[in-house]
């Protein structure tokens, strides 16, 4: 039987996918609802950060109908214009997908014992659903 392998010519070098330098990348994808109205705060270098906790439901549901849920917090650097305001106008409970560099930080707490935190840093977002009533939220259904 001949192969196909003695057919092929061999090739030194492959080409390469791309010509840059890699780079590290730390990439998180989240779908979750909104704790809280996003919040508008200064940095100590005179930017503005909007910080906001996203809560997604995990595992089955206990006796009582309810989910764990894990919360993340989220850091946007986002530029005055429409997508800052639609994303500082989103109600608590608002459902949204976001894509965010995620960073692990050590630090030393106050205690003197070390302690790590995850940063997520926004990319981009999108609005998935608002709540259905934005004043009534229960708890454990993020």
């Amino acid at each position: 039987m001949f192969s196909l392998r003695t057919q092929m010519p061999r090739v030194a070098s492959l080409r390469a996918f791309s010509t840059s330098a890699p780079r590290p990348l730390a990439k998180m994808q989240i779908i979750g609802r909104l704790a809280d109205t996003p919040e508008l705060t200064p940095t100590s270098t005179g930017r503005e950060l909007i910080k906001y906790t996203l809560g997604v439901s995990t595992g089955a549901k206990d006796e009582n109908g309810n989910r764990g849920v894990s919360w993340f917090k989220v850091a946007s650097f986002q530029p005055e214009g429409a997508q800052r305001d639609l994303l500082l106008s989103l109600p608590k409970g608002t459902q949204l997908f976001v894509e965010a560099e995620a960073r692990m930080d050590t630090y030393e707490a106050q205690d003197g014992s070390k302690r790590s935190s995850l940063n997520l840093i926004q990319r981009s977002f999108e609005t998935l659903s608002r709540p259905r009533n934005p004043g009534e939220t229960t708890e454990g259904s993020a």
